[in-house]
């Protein structure tokens, strides 16, 4: 036998004994099976009340001509207002610091204070910051004490940010401006360490007829026809799209599913002011009560990023506040979807998962001060997520 056939015939698999049995027949190797795609799991929400760790209530400031973005001036300080967006400050945060950073550095950069600690504070101060001048910023409490810390955490530009009614006639354009910026400028947060923003499948879900009936308190009286202005950003937000029952396991009659934004907040809210502190900010805590305390102040501008704050310190009886709670669960890395059902918002997060009643209309809360925490509220919430979860 030549090298040449030897060097085939092993190449094809056969060896000697494939020589000396020439009249059986060949072995055919198979070729590999590949593994098929595993459907993703749904690890069940641990409902019972027991768990339990806290009940935090925000007051959101709503104003209805929309947030409150301009200058003015108090004494010899040019003050630059930054308030005022109702349920979307974390979503619309850097779009908003964007146009106050403008107002506040016309005519060059000077050094400048930024009132509060929150999220829209941050980010104030982290872009006027990095557009060249010295920024200080001022604040009772650093951000896990603040009303930013309580958010949901979920991207929502135009939750209660204006009333269709009042209005300005270019403010759905300015509020398109700073959506578009913002969503873009959270995108640079993904994947960073600690997942400040990612982005995870939320699961509307409906059942029968007669089994949907909205959880959360009862509706303040009166109608506000609160803007809805997200249709403005369909071309660059993910879509929802429908289910069938293979593709989930909840007992309902009609599920969709969409990619929402997230955002860890602790973790956000850290990374940010570390950024700020590195990069040279100073953080000083201090209480205001009025706005002629302002010119004790050595900065000649001063960026007011109170939120529902700015009703009292300023005296603007435009906010009105809008009362929203959040029951809070030990965390679950296994539950990695948020859903939405009977108007409970449930959201995962590092810090702990959200339970948030909504009710059946975006009057819930409104003109609603009082932060005193409802368990009741909170465990109706969980008697409702539970039957979802009881064949689990």
């Amino acid at each position: 036998m030549g090298v040449q056939l030897h060097r085939r015939m092993v190449l094809a698999g056969l060896g000697y004994a494939g020589l000396a049995g020439c009249a059986s027949t060949p072995t055919i190797l198979a070729a590999p099976t590949r593994p098929g795609f595993q459907p993703r799991s749904f690890a069940p929400l641990l409902t019972d009340p027991s768990r339990l760790t806290r009940i935090t209530v925000c007051t959101r400031p709503f104003r209805a001509q929309g947030p409150r973005i301009e200058a003015e001036a108090i004494g010899d300080k040019r003050v630059v207002h930054n308030y005022g967006h109702g349920g979307s400050g974390w979503s619309l945060s850097w779009g908003s610091a964007a146009a106050a950073r403008d107002l506040a550095l016309e005519g060059g950069p000077r050094p400048v204070a930024v009132i509060g600690c929150g999220a829209l504070g941050l980010t104030a101060a982290l872009q006027i910051l990095r557009a060249g001048a010295q920024v200080t910023i001022y604040a009772a409490e650093r951000t896990p004490w603040t009303r930013s810390a309580r958010a949901t955490g979920v991207w929502s530009p135009d939750s209660r940010v204006a009333a269709q009614d009042a209005m300005a006639a270019d403010f759905p354009a300015r509020w398109e401006a700073m959506a578009r910026r913002s969503w873009v400028d959270h995108h640079t947060f993904v994947g960073l360490d600690g997942d400040p923003v990612s982005f995870i499948d939320q699961y509307n879900l409906r059942g029968a007829r007669g089994t949907n009936r909205a959880v959360g308190p009862a509706p303040s009286p009166g109608r506000v026809d609160f803007a809805r202005l997200d249709a403005r950003l369909g071309d660059s937000m993910p879509r929802s799209r429908a289910l069938t029952p293979a593709e989930h396991p909840f007992p309902v009659e009609s599920a969709r599913v969409f990619s929402q934004m997230t955002f860890n907040v602790a973790e956000y809210a850290r990374q940010l002011t570390e950024a700020f502190l590195m990069e040279g900010g100073r953080i000083v805590q201090r209480v205001f009560h009025h706005p002629s305390e302002l010119a004790d102040l050595a900065e000649p501008v001063v960026v007011n990023c109170t939120g529902y704050g700015a009703r009292a310190l300023f005296g603007d009886e435009s906010i009105v506040p809008v009362r929203g709670q959040i029951a809070w669960l030990p965390p679950q890395p296994e539950v990695t979807y948020a859903l939405n059902y009977r108007s409970i918002g449930m959201v995962p997060r590092h810090d702990g998962i959200v339970i948030q009643a909504n009710g059946s209309s975006g009057m819930v809360g409104y003109g609603v001060e009082d932060e005193t925490p409802d368990r009741a509220e909170a465990e109706q919430a969980l008697a409702a997520l539970a039957t979802l979860y009881a064949s689990a």
